[in-house]
Formats: C-alpha cells, structure tokens, sequence
C-alpha cells in the first residue's frame, strides 16, 4: 500500500471535503463514517478534527465514542479483568450502538442518536439525552475493533499503528489489550477493509493512502 505524508490538519480537511459529497449507500439522509483504532491512536481526536472541519463548511456532525457503549462490569470482567478474547468479542455493546446509533439514522428514522449509554467509572447508565442530527447531518463514530460488525458505514477510515508503535504508545496497565488487536488484524484485516488508512506510528508524522 502506497501511503503519502500528511498533517492531521489537511487530513481533517480533506475528508471534510470527501463527505460534503459522500451519498448514503442505503439512500438515507444520515452519512455514517467510522474511525476505527485502537485507543493509543487517537481516533477520537481525529474525528473531532473532522467534526469542526464539516462545521466551518456548514455541515452538522455528531462525534460518539464506543468508550459510551461498553457493557456492564458484570459482563466485561466474566472472564477476568485482563481477558484479551473478551475485550475483543465482548467489552461493546454492539446491540445498543446498532439499537441507539445506526437504527435512528436508517431511511426513514427519526435522526434521535443517543450519545452515549454506560459510563465505566460509576458502572452505571449515563442518561445523556438524545441527540438529534439535522438532515445531511454526519455520523462520526470512533473507536477500537469496529469493523467486522456489518455496521452500514458509508466511508470507514483506520488509524494503524505497527506493533512495536502500538506497544509503545499504549500504557503498561493496558497492555494485555495488545493480542486482542493482533487478533483484529489478523480476522479483520482493517487496514486491507477500511476506505481510507492512516499510518500514525509517529503522531507528528501521519501518512495515508489517499
């Protein structure tokens, strides 16, 4: 894969643009972009790069984080506090995004996205009120191990990091996480599925395959 320098800030920019144009594939009003990584990537901060770059071109956008939608403590920890297969198939709740997310944004919905559900500090409901994204309005769902679901993305964008990055980047408590992603690329192959890749081994050096 041929892969090109870039800064965040034209990346951002650059896929603004792409959505402006971007059609739903389902012919539903709501375009819905993935931004999938694993957390020391730093997807959510590339999608809230692109949020206000849709903004300063008059589109609405709507950033949710999966981090709002993982499942009870109860459910997570089953198997362990550090069980690399269960944080992999089991620690989001993929029922309440396709319930609470995409549903809303089918043809025909209603538009009323729920941003988050779970807060894993208290355990517990947020009880965020709804959202509800204007017609045209842009879905920019970030996070870890998200393709592979069927969710219905329009675009879908990869932040990659190498193994030796993604161990250096990630901190020493969260490590056990690390065969879970070699999992992902190895069934998944995100970086060979996604529309868009961005290589972020050094953060102040992204590239892409744009």
């Amino acid at each position: 894969m041929r892969l090109e320098p870039i800064t965040w800030e034209r990346l951002a920019d650059t896929l603004a643009d792409r959505l402006l144009d971007l059609e739903p594939a389902d012919g539903g009003p709501w375009p819905r972009v993935a931004v999938d990584g694993a957390p020391a990537a730093g997807t959510g901060e590339l999608a809230r790069r692109v949020s206000e770059a849709l903004r300063l071109r008059g589109r609405t956008a709507l950033v949710v984080g999966t981090e709002g939608f993982l499942r009870p403590a109860s459910l997570r920890f089953e198997y362990g506090h550090e069980d690399a297969d269960s944080y992999h198939s089991g620690w989001f709740d993929t029922g309440a995004l396709w319930r609470e997310v995409f549903g809303p944004l089918e043809p025909g919905g209603t538009g009323r996205v729920l941003p988050d559900l779970w807060d894993p500090a208290t355990d517990r409901a947020t009880r965020s009120p709804y959202v509800r994204l204007p017609l045209g309005g842009v879905l920019l769902l970030h996070g870890p191990l998200l393709l592979g679901h069927w969710f219905p993305f329009d675009l879908t964008v990869h932040v990659r990091l190498s193994p030796g990055a993604l161990r250096r980047r990630t901190p020493e408590a969260e490590r056990w996480t690390l065969p879970a992603f070699e999992r992902y690329d190895t069934e998944t192959d995100p970086a060979a599925t996604a529309d868009v890749v961005v290589r972020a081994d050094d953060p102040r050096h992204p590239a892409w395959n744009g």
